[in-house]
């Protein structure tokens, strides 16, 4: 689990409590202020002036209100493969994926090839502190890696999504399917030329991500590595999931223009009320063609719209 700790002012604390109002619960711990819980991320603020932000979405939550208190304790600890010594100097293709929390929007996977003699290039493309950077700036540098670097995206919209979904499709495999094909993608383009290592950030444990893609025609296997945090250990990975965002908020800015309005990120009490407000005006085929249907957030839509009807 990813732990982030912010130390805030009494005022920022009230800031991030009005935003994420409709998403707080009750938790009765010793000098807790308040809690939020949303769909990847708990959120909770002490009345030492820290918050913590923890689980799969914390990073995403975390930027929108600062930088993460050196002093405080956090877990930086990667689960997965053991890395050859010096592996971040090595020729890597690194992939990562992005999307899967949010409600609006789609699953986006890119893969990137990282040659050791790019690698100080990447960094001064902005690369180096990318667990830093905010999506506007993830929209600036991206066209230059893009362009400096083989790479592959992949981008599932919410229509196909649904579909696979129905059919019984778990997000893991759906995400190891795309993996798998970006990374294909990557080497056919690299070709002769191979990777020393390939790094998946890791979100299932190997033995279960090769069964999700067991029949495939072609699985990459040769010199494949998995570690959680991967971004920090290898540029190549932090390249792919800031390639992975770009093609997500793209996306994202297309789907806004149908609705009329720039869509909420994640899956809180805002985006429940804008799915609802996009259901009453357009119709479910919209929403759903817009949205990741089986989350939660559907039927908190619904409930909503049929209030606004009767």
């Amino acid at each position: 689990m990813t732990n982030i700790v912010l130390l805030c002012t009494a005022e920022q604390q009230q800031k991030i409590r009005q935003y994420y109002e409709k998403a707080i619960i009750e938790r009765k711990a010793p000098g807790v202020v308040f809690a939020i819980k949303l769909a990847d991320t708990a959120i909770t603020a002490y009345k030492s002036g820290k918050i913590m932000f923890q689980g799969a979405g914390a990073e995403r939550e975390a930027a929108r209100w600062g930088k993460a208190d050196s002093s405080a304790a956090k877990t930086t600890t990667t689960k997965g493969d053991k890395l050859p010594e010096l592996f971040s100097t090595l020729s890597v293709i690194g992939s990562d994926e992005t999307g899967t929390g949010d409600y609006f929007g789609p699953v986006t996977v890119a893969a990137v090839y990282v040659p050791a003699d790019k690698i100080k290039l990447v960094q001064q493309l902005g690369v180096k502190d990318s667990k830093q950077l905010t999506d506007d700036y993830m929209r600036k540098i991206a066209p230059d890696l893009m362009k400096a670097c083989p790479h592959s995206i992949l981008t599932l919209r919410n229509d196909k999504y649904n579909e696979i979904q129905a059919r019984g499709y778990s997000q893991g495999k759906i995400k190891a399917l795309l993996h798998n094909q970006a990374l294909k993608h990557v080497l056919t383009k690299i070709s002769p030329e191979k990777p020393q290592y390939i790094l998946i950030d890791q979100f299932a444990e190997r033995g279960i991500y090769y069964n999700h893609i067991k029949n495939e025609k072609e699985i990459v296997r040769e010199n494949v590595l998995f570690s959680t945090k991967a971004e920090n250990l290898h540029v190549a990975v932090a390249a792919a999931s800031i390639i992975a965002r770009y093609a997500f908020l793209k996306e994202m800015d297309r789907l806004g223009k149908i609705a009329g309005f720039a869509l909420q990120k994640g899956a809180s009490a805002k985006v429940d009320e804008m799915a609802a407000k996009i259901w009453l005006k357009f119709g479910e085929d919209t929403l759903r063609s817009m949205t990741k249907w089986h989350f939660a957030n559907t039927e908190k839509a619904r409930k909503l719209l049929q209030k606004r009807k009767r």
